[in-house]
């Protein structure tokens, strides 16, 4: 067995120092330092004062490191997977983009091989983000190859997708919504105009999520509260781009308000130029320009972002002036909660899996372990 001392644990929103974690491909125990002798310890690891937490778990991105979920190469995810780990990141799902179905369909089919790999990040399965969305909020996806709901379409890849970004509004009978339901995939409102009488009876017909809150879809108006209202009206979980760019400050503020902490999980929709220099890059076959805060289709229209997991944390704790123990549930708990995983991951508990993070005060990774295997460590 392995076992980690010298770190302040961050569970159950809160951190203790003076405990050692004793792990193998499962956390096996937290104990106190001075039990340590009555254990057969392989593998002495100390980790000098740092913050220890459960991996951080991301349900929505595109790419980094110069790589694409969409790239045709095999190499990309697995690029994409190892690059992910200097961010903290020790599980997620791969996010498509709208595009000709063909590639859509190809790009399940290679994020199914990967699932079956251990190497880097864990790969989940899929977020689909579109072909079934609305033209009118599409942001950066391609208008062009934007579908109506059908689930047919998808049916062959049910046990790659884990989750589908949608237009509820243009499943008029609901029959996708139970589709997704029957097969344990999470649908969740996005890229939508719908009302928000629309949203609250896709939500009473099995929707508990929403993707990316305030972007791609209608803004809040008090006599039109569309899909933000909805959101806010309701018991569904929401995904929140923490670059301070998706959204203000104070309506982060106010969505944590009203929502509370279990019901925001922390996304980064980044792209390929994540953990890169300044350029020109593609996402979903367009042009975005990308600066040290943002990237933009070349009419301005937000095209994903550059932001990482361990960044967006940082942010919200200085954003909503909650703690870092608190916002750190909301990329590990959170996550896993939503994708059914919570026996699994998301904590330090005993009989879950070995996904591991060391990161100092300002939430610099320091070190993964995916499963007990050490897969990353900081150069100094």
């Amino acid at each position: 067995m392995k076992a980690i001392g010298n770190i302040r644990i961050i569970n159950d929103r809160k951190s203790v120092s003076g405990r050692a974690l004793i792990f193998d491909e499962k956390i096996q125990d937290v104990i106190p330092e001075e039990r340590l002798p009555f254990y057969q310890i392989e593998d002495w690891i100390d980790g000098g004062g740092a913050y220890l937490s459960a991996g951080f778990m991301e349900l929505h991105i595109h790419g980094c490191a110069g790589r694409d979920v969409m790239d045709e190469e095999e190499s990309s995810l697995s690029e994409i997977r190892k690059a992910i780990l200097s961010t903290g990141v020790t599980s997620f799902l791969p996010t498509t983009m709208t595009m000709e179905f063909e590639k859509i369909e190809r790009a399940l089919v290679r994020i199914r091989r990967a699932m079956g790999i251990q190497e880097g990040a864990e790969i989940l399965g899929c977020h689909l983000e579109g072909p079934f969305i609305n033209p009118r909020y599409k942001g950066a996806q391609d208008e062009s190859f934007i579908l109506p709901p059908n689930f047919k379409q998808i049916e062959a890849y049910k046990d790659v997708i884990k989750m589908i970004t949608f237009a509820p509004e243009l499943d008029a009978k609901g029959t996708f919504i139970q589709c997704c339901k029957d097969h344990n995939i999470v649908a969740s409102i996005g890229h939508s105009d719908a009302t928000y009488e629309e949203a609250m009876e896709a939500i009473r017909a099995g929707v508990h999520h929403v993707t990316h809150i305030f972007n791609g879809m209608a803004p809040f108006h008090h006599r039109s509260p569309g899909v933000v209202g909805a959101a806010m009206d309701s018991e569904v979980t929401c995904e929140l781009i923490a670059d301070n760019i998706h959204s203000h400050e104070a309506a982060q503020r106010i969505l944590f308000k009203v929502k509370g902490l279990e019901k925001i999980v922390l996304v980064t929709d980044a792209m390929r130029a994540c953990l890169l220099k300044n350029g020109i890059f593609d996402l979903g076959g367009q042009q975005v320009v990308v600066d040290e805060k943002s990237a933009r289709l070349m009419n301005g229209t937000l095209a994903g972002s550059i932001l990482t997991i361990n960044k967006a944390v940082k942010n919200f704790v200085e954003t909503s002036r909650i703690s870092l123990e608190e916002a750190v549930e909301m990329v590990t708990m959170n996550p896993a909660r939503i994708l059914g995983l919570e026996k699994q991951k998301g904590s330090i508990e005993a009989g879950k899996d070995a996904d591991i993070i060391l990161f100092d005060d300002d939430l610099n990774i320091q070190r993964s372990f995916v499963r007990g295997r050490e897969v990353y460590r900081r150069e100094i």
